[in-house]
């Protein structure tokens, strides 16, 4: 089991964490559509769960998982995952966008402007950003925002690929006769 949560986790992890580097080439962040996209991307990485799961259960338990088993190795492949995308984020951070807490910001209350939100809307919203702001300073609380962001998705879709792998009938091995 060791072997495939590594193998399925860091792809699961390389492919989201590519994702974002790809998106945000220029070191602009789209902060509209960025959402999407990254969502988007941790739903395609993590189907490799489905794939990590459906091999484990053919290959090392003759085509039958109970459903705890089957969800214990989506989560160690969402932890192995979000590990990396939580790395990945540190480095890109750190060496790209430093800024990002003051792009965001500025992003969040030029959006409420344009919307018309009031001034003491806008005022508040300045307070708990620059608030937020200070906490991401903090390498321990961005590392642990930033799973925050991807682990919900992975557990999500672990409990996915449970209920559905948990059935033997459910593409089942191919046996050669």
């Amino acid at each position: 089991m060791k072997k495939i949560v590594l193998v399925y986790g860091s792809i699961a992890g390389l492919i989201v964490s590519s994702m974002f580097v790809i998106t945000h080439s220029s070191g602009k962040i789209d902060f509209d559509n960025g959402m999407f996209v990254g969502y988007a991307s941790m739903v395609i990485a993590f189907s490799l769960i489905f794939f990590g799961v459906k091999n484990y259960r053919d290959n090392h338990l003759a085509g039958a998982i109970t459903f705890g088993r089957a969800f214990k190795v989506g989560l160690l492949v969402t932890l192995v995952a979000s590990v990396i995308y939580a790395v990945a984020w540190e480095f890109y951070f750190n060496l790209v966008v430093p800024d990002f807490m003051v792009e965001y910001t500025g992003h969040i209350i030029k959006k409420m402007e344009t919307e018309g939100a009031s001034a003491e809307e806008i005022a508040e919203a300045r307070a708990q950003m620059k608030s937020t702001s200070e906490l991401y300073k903090n390498p321990l609380f961005r590392f642990l925002m930033t799973l925050l962001e991807i682990v919900p998705v992975g557990f999500v879709i672990s409990l996915i690929c449970a209920a559905l792998l948990r059935k033997t009938e459910f593409l089942p091995k191919n046996i050669d006769a």
